[in-house]
């Protein structure tokens, strides 16, 4: 058939000539598979992402490799708010090998593992990344201070579809938002249920009156969420965790003093997994052709009146 189709259009070429000129036409369409077929290795990747969400890294950044050979070619990427066990075998069984974690591999800061080179729960958990070719970096300050402003934060308000509420201006403003009015019990209720939390947190008088939150998901250190608190628009400060004898016992005294300020901790990996599930739609689009999958890290903590399910 095909010989025939070259006969058809070069019907004055011998047949040596028209096979041959079949052979270069099969070739040259299939450069662009070929092309397309080359696979990027995870450092490539990787410097595509950072430069997606800012030109540089900050200074003395925790954006970096955690472990596995940036070499090596990318069969999929996950993203999470934490690469735990169950996340990396979730993510070896959908054949991806590209980790992108907000939070540290190995349970602390700086990933610092001298403390842990005997260690067997570090030593199981490295060798499962190694086994199973996986390269893990973490994506915490680009994806958080992003010229274009914090996608952890825009995931959240996109989770509570806060995303269309009013900001004050200013270079901080999108920390500030005003909702529908409502109380504090109405409010931290209405969190649990669109969350899924299981340990939430709340202090303050349920019935007090609330129009305007300071978000800052995560755990920010006593000094931005007091400073958030201070803002006299400010009812209620929604975090991920704070410090028990810092924030916490301030807005304890501040509620004793009378005044109307209210603290709600959401849990640190629920206030923060839906800007990695934002992560992997905009690596999608970053990637098109390769697979991305968010895997939810899932609340490490339950309460005993909430048992999880065995």
């Amino acid at each position: 058939m095909l010989v025939l189709t070259m006969r058809s259009l070069f019907p004055s070429v011998g047949l040596r000539r028209r096979t041959s000129l079949l052979f270069l036409l099969m070739g040259a369409a299939a450069l662009p598979q070929a092309a397309n077929a080359q696979t990027m290795t995870a450092g490539e990747a990787w410097l595509k992402i950072q430069h997606s969400y800012a030109p540089a890294p900050p200074p003395d950044t925790v954006d970096t490799l955690k472990a596995g050979d940036p070499s090596t070619p990318v069969t999929g990427i996950a993203t999470t708010f934490l690469d735990t066990m169950d996340v990396l075998r979730e993510a070896a069984s959908r054949n991806e090998n590209l980790i992108i974690s907000h939070e540290p591999t190995f349970y602390n800061h700086r990933d610092d593992t001298k403390d842990f080179t005997n260690d067997p729960v570090y030593k199981e958990k490295l060798a499962f990344i190694q086994q199973h070719h996986m390269v893990v970096y973490r994506l915490h300050d680009e994806i958080h201070f992003s010229p274009s402003g914090d996608h952890i934060l825009l995931g959240l308000y996109k989770a509570l579809g806060w995303q269309s509420y009013p900001h004050p201006a200013g270079p901080f403003g999108a920390y500030f938002v005003t909702i529908p009015p409502t109380t504090l019990g109405q409010l931290a209720e209405t969190l649990r249920q669109q969350l899924h939390i299981q340990t939430m947190r709340v202090e303050g008088n349920p019935d007090l009156p609330i129009a305007h939150a300071a978000v800052l998901p995560g755990a920010s250190g006593l000094s931005k969420q007091v400073m958030a608190l201070n803002q006299p628009q400010v009812d209620v400060l929604l975090a991920g965790e704070a410090s028990e004898w810092e924030t916490v016992e301030y807005v304890r005294d501040a509620v004793a003093q009378g005044r109307p300020k209210a603290m709600i901790l959401l849990g640190h990996e629920v206030s923060e997994e839906p800007g990695m599930e934002q992560c992997a739609e905009e690596l999608r689009v970053l990637f098109p052709g390769v697979k991305v999958d968010h895997i939810v890290a899932g609340q490490p903590l339950w309460n005993p009146e909430h048992q999880p399910k065995k």
